[in-house]
């Protein structure tokens, strides 16, 4: 399980994360990253600033993480069951991201019927990219 403090909770947070993060993807998910240099660089809007600023969470501490799982992957009890075993396997790999990371993962629809190993080398190849 992954602690609050590095959940991405606010739908404001997924979509500064998929705008203006950096993508990879693999045949059964995409990772977003969003480091925390680009956050912090150039111009920031209010959101932008509200996330470097938050009194409980700061960004450039922990990695937080989130995840996308559409009803294209399948059923609830599918989608649960997807969601699970990347919170799982992401928690693993948390230390490979650089501190202060924002990272989304949207599982695509062959996720559904993947081995956790599937989806774990999809994720290492993923980051492995993203670093």
């Amino acid at each position: 399980m992954l602690p609050a403090a590095a959940r991405l909770t606010s739908s404001e947070e997924f979509r500064l994360v998929v705008r203006r993060g950096r993508r990879a993807g693999r045949p059964r998910l995409v990772v977003h990253a969003l480091r925390p240099d680009a956050v912090t660089s150039g111009q920031q809007t209010s959101l932008e600033a509200e996330l470097n600023t938050a009194p409980t969470r700061d960004s450039r501490v922990s990695t937080r993480v989130g995840f996308v799982v559409s009803k294209a992957v399948g059923n609830a009890v599918v989608r649960h069951q997807v969601t699970r075993r990347l919170r799982h396997l992401l928690r693993d790999r948390l230390d490979a991201v650089a501190p202060g990371t924002l990272v989304v993962v949207r599982a695509l629809p062959p996720a559904a019927t993947a081995s956790s190993r599937e989806l774990g080398a999809d994720l290492d190849a993923a980051l492995r990219r993203l670093r």
